[in-house]
């Protein structure tokens, strides 16, 4: 007779999750998200990063000063950046023809001694101990509400010199490398001497360079006009800037050469 056949073993229940398909089960392991605490404190910080980010960019562009210029301001502004590179230029050429001049002259003591004194006028006119006179620019500063801070004039100084102003004088008062500016709005005073307005500039230097640095976007003429001051600007082949520094010896400072 033949064999009974072997009962094999009885087939397992299919439980409801087993039932699921592949699909279904990667839906279920990710949703919903499980974060550790440390996973949320990184994202909040790179959340609060990227908003500071986002704001100092923001307020960056407001307050940029050449927002929404005109193309002709531009146009201005980058002429006046070439021509005090063209200054940088021709100052780097002229100390080098001074050098070539004292190595190859034949009697360098005599050449020394001549470049010595003009460098020493030059001196005087930048240290306000001597007069001088060339083109430049007159700058009138009415201030009748008394709104202009020492600050403001002080920042023109600043743009006058960066533009290549060579001799300042404001009324009867010589601007030099230590002047300085001090009282408040309407009673300002400069190195402790008090002036009344109208300010009066009297800049030696070259007007196409120091004209169009006062009316830049943002610039000097836009910030006092703010102050409800009148401005005027204007030309003039002959400036004369004749109000003197007393010379002083420094107490402790000597030269090294020596």
């Amino acid at each position: 007779m033949p064999e009974a056949p072997v009962p094999g073993p009885a087939p397992e229940a299919v439980t409801p999750a087993e039932a699921l398909t592949g699909r279904q089960r990667l839906v279920k392991g990710l949703w919903p998200p499980r974060f550790t605490r440390a996973q949320l404190t990184v994202a909040l910080l790179l959340c609060v990063l990227g908003l500071g980010l986002a704001i100092q960019v923001r307020t960056t562009s407001d307050n940029s000063a050449l927002r929404g210029a005109r193309q002709e301001d531009l146009v201005r502004i980058l002429d006046e950046l070439d021509s005090r590179t063209k200054r940088l230029d021709d100052e780097k050429r002229k100390l080098e023809s001074q050098k070539a001049e004292l190595e190859s002259s034949s009697n360098q003591a005599a050449e020394a001694r001549k470049q010595t004194a003009q460098k020493e006028d030059q001196l005087g006119v930048l240290a306000g101990t001597v007069a001088a006179e060339g083109p430049g620019i007159e700058l009138t500063v009415s201030d009748t509400k008394g709104a202009v801070e020492p600050d403001k004039l002080l920042d023109t100084i600043q743009e006058l010199r960066a533009a290549g102003a060579e001799a300042i004088q404001i009324n009867d008062v010589r601007v030099a490398a230590d002047t300085y500016f001090s009282g408040s709005a309407g009673k300002v005073e400069i190195d402790g001497k008090k002036v009344s307005q109208p300010y009066k500039f009297k800049v030696i230097g070259k007007p196409q360079d120091l004209e169009p640095a006062l009316n830049i976007p943002g610039g000097v003429v836009q910030t006092l006009e703010k102050e409800q001051a009148g401005v005027s600007v204007s030309r003039s082949e002959k400036i004369v800037v004749d109000a003197l520094r007393p010379a002083k010896r420094p107490d402790y400072a000597r030269s090294s050469s020596q």
